[in-house]
């Protein structure tokens, strides 16, 4: 280690890998330049902070699969650049999360399964005090499991030993705490039960559920917990979203919910957390932008809230989804939507989810697609009847007059400039669909 310390302090060393060693005072680098953190939400602000103390000018590169909420909240401020790495390993398949109450059934259920298919299970119990005491439960619940026990007071000798008996497959159960929340890749191991998972952070819960699914083989995540009745809603609300995004990638989502469940913190001070709850993070955040817009000079331009009034019924039907929270939860997303490809996005997921759209919910996202469009447009307020549509802008639209001659010119009468800052388009149909994409054509065509 001398010698490696001393290597940085007079340039001889080009890259150095290590652990929070490197933030002490007594580190001393001779020309620092870029700073590569990985599992960055194991690390604090004052870790951070202090290693761009030490050089002024520091590029700093953060790897992680859910940000802490004062880092992705820079991110999407503009503050710092943002980069998402989307595409998962070759034939890596999601990890499907069951929750279920704590009980003797659904714990053999999950052991035994796995064994059968000759994989390897971790069960997560993150009391040390009677950690010993559930390795003794599971090993009378199933005789035929090789269960070994692992964790972070046990001395270096003793857990080197277990985990290497875990990765060569002569233990096939590894009873321990959050200590392989990180590091930990073991192919063969495709099951994960969580005992007390309401007790467990939504990104934590996040990173210990990718301890498996490793491979090419599904895996399962287990989060046990007591009765319902025993829940806070907060934790409800954390094992929902768990459930819910469990697909491929989600870790950006997971911790976007975090965020907005948890706050920001300060953007220059050393909270990493704090409640935003008044305005939300979808407003928040625009504020951000704009502010950062302002400081730097640029046009803010405030996008208004259209009326719509579309003759045709749009909403979710309760067949379609038929859990109400689950359903709010849906138009929650929609109608936080701004941009079309979003919106896109949005309109998978529910096919994949729930299958083809019915009617109403076509409606609903084309009327959400063209409201969209018409806020950048500065649009007060959109109408369509049976035989036309109507578009009429604010008084501080910035209508292009030479791009309105245009479009009325090629339309050959079929949309007409009316008094009150009104477009009126003539439709070949009564339908929605067809009065939706007669208006948004017009706005591209416009603007």
């Amino acid at each position: 280690q001398k010698e490696t310390l001393a290597g940085l302090k007079n340039g001889t060393v080009d890259i150095v890998i290590g652990t929070h060693r490197l933030l002490q005072r007594d580190i001393a680098f001779k020309s620092l330049g870029l700073l590569v953190v990985d599992e960055e939400h194991r690390f604090g602000v004052r870790h951070k902070e202090r290693i761009k103390e030490l050089k002024k000018m520091v590029d700093v590169l953060t790897l992680t699969a859910t940000p802490i909420p004062r880092t992705l909240h820079l991110s999407l401020a503009g503050i710092r650049d943002l980069s998402i790495i989307q595409t998962p390993p070759m034939d890596r398949q999601s990890i499907e999360v069951v929750l279920a109450r704590f009980g003797p059934r659904v714990i053999r259920e999950a052991i035994e399964k796995e064994i059968e298919r000759g994989g390897q299970v971790f069960f997560v119990h993150n009391r040390v005090r009677d950690i010993d005491r559930i390795a003794e439960f599971l090993r009378s619940l199933v005789p035929a499991a090789r269960v070994g026990v692992g964790h972070g007071q046990m001395k270096d000798e003793a857990i080197e030993m277990v985990m290497s008996d875990f990765v060569s497959g002569r233990l096939n159960v590894l009873v321990t705490t959050t200590i392989i929340e990180s590091g930990i890749d073991i192919p063969a191991a495709n099951t994960i039960i969580i005992n007390r998972a309401d007790r467990f952070g939504l990104a934590e819960l996040y990173q210990i559920k990718g301890r498996v699914g490793r491979s090419r083989e599904k895996a399962f995540a287990y989060l046990l917990t007591p009765a319902e009745e025993v829940l806070s809603d907060v934790a409800r609300q954390r094992l929902r979203a768990i459930q819910e995004l469990s697909e491929l990638g989600a870790g950006f989502r997971i911790a976007a919910q975090d965020l907005e469940s948890r706050g920001a913190g300060n953007l220059l001070g050393k909270q990493q957390s704090g409640h935003i709850a008044a305005v939300g993070i979808d407003l928040y955040t625009q504020m951000m932008e704009e502010a950062m817009a302002e400081l730097r000079g640029e046009e803010v331009r405030e996008e208004t809230d259209t009326i719509i009034n579309f003759r045709a019924s749009a909403f979710l039907p309760d067949d379609y989804i038929a859990d109400p929270s689950l359903r709010l939860a849906a138009y929650k997303e929609i109608a936080g939507t701004v941009s079309e490809l979003d919106l896109a996005s949005i309109a998978d997921g529910l096919r994949d989810r729930y299958g083809a759209l019915p009617e109403q919910a076509a409606n609903l996202l084309a009327i959400m697609e063209v409201k969209i469009a018409a806020g950048r447009a500065r649009v007060a307020r959109i109408d369509a009847g049976p035989k036309s549509a109507s578009i009429t802008f604010s008084e501080d639209a910035k209508v292009p007059p030479d791009r309105v001659m245009a479009l009325l010119k090629r339309s050959s009468g079929k949309i007409k400039f009316v008094p009150e800052y009104t477009l009126q388009i003539v439709l070949p149909d009564p339908s929605l669909a067809t009065a939706a994409a007669a208006v948004k054509k017009c706005l591209q065509e416009l603007f």
